[in-house]
């Protein structure tokens, strides 16, 4: 049945299905499709299935590409912690500032949260390692390859400053398509670098993706459902939102 509002005219039960919940449903099936094939490549990984021998074809071809070794050592250094940690930390540190000046009452979360998901990194990736126990490519010494912590540090670096910083970018949504899109397309250089220098298996690579692509839906969530609501602040224009009378 449906309510009035008070002037009489027809209203509508809440809640009401819309954009929230669709994104938390596209949100549910990424996070699932994307544990699943984590699930299926470390299968394959561990137990040296057929993926795991055309994954070590692929990577020695991968070897012979044609791109200067200084080039695929520079896409690759952008997946070191020195390098990658820096960015978040200078983007959490500006949005914290900025959501602290525009009055926001919860601008401690956000910052916070970039920052617990980039500490989940080792916290995953040394156990995981340890337990495959995976061999390099020729030319690395010793196990634990697998995931690829330089690929893992990247993704939830870039990533989680993508996510932070999406709220502040003025102009249209394009602008913003474009950013998520940058970010993608600086991950895969740090992915082919690391394969193309020979520190890791393609494998390696994609299976970090998968993991920590599931861990920046958890972030990208937790952004939306816990901080500050749209309105209650104004970033684009650097004034805290007036209360309505």
């Amino acid at each position: 049945m449906r309510h009035t509002d008070q002037d009489g005219r027809p209203g509508t039960t809440p809640p009401v299905p819309g954009r929230p919940n669709a994104r938390w449903g596209l949100r549910t099936q990424a996070l699932c499709a994307l544990l699943l094939l984590f699930g299926l490549l470390t299968w394959q990984v561990a137990g040296k299935g057929p993926l795991r021998r055309l994954d070590e074809r692929f990577g020695l071809a991968a070897r012979q590409t044609r791109i200067l070794d200084t080039v695929a050592e520079f896409f690759a250094d952008l997946g070191s912690v020195t390098i990658a940690v820096p960015v978040l930390a200078g983007v959490a540190g500006y949005v914290a500032w900025q959501a602290r000046r525009t009055g926001a009452p919860r601008w401690w979360l956000p910052p916070l949260a970039a920052t617990l998901a980039m500490a989940a990194v080792p916290l995953l990736v040394v156990p995981l390692k340890l337990l495959i126990d995976r061999p390099g490519p020729p030319g690395m010494a010793g196990h634990g390859f697998y995931p690829s912590g330089h690929t893992a540090t990247a993704a939830v670096a870039y990533g989680a400053a993508t996510l932070l910083m999406l709220p502040y970018l003025r102009g249209s949504a394009y602008t913003r398509r474009e950013v998520v899109i940058g970010c993608l397309l600086l991950n895969a250089t740090v992915g082919f670098g690391l394969v193309r220098r020979g520190y890791h298996w393609p494998l390696d690579v994609l299976g970090s993706w998968c993991l920590f692509g599931a861990l920046l839906v958890v972030l990208s969530a937790c952004l939306d459902r816990f901080g500050d609501e749209p309105g209650s602040s104004s970033p684009s224009s650097g004034r805290p939102a007036q209360p309505s009378p």
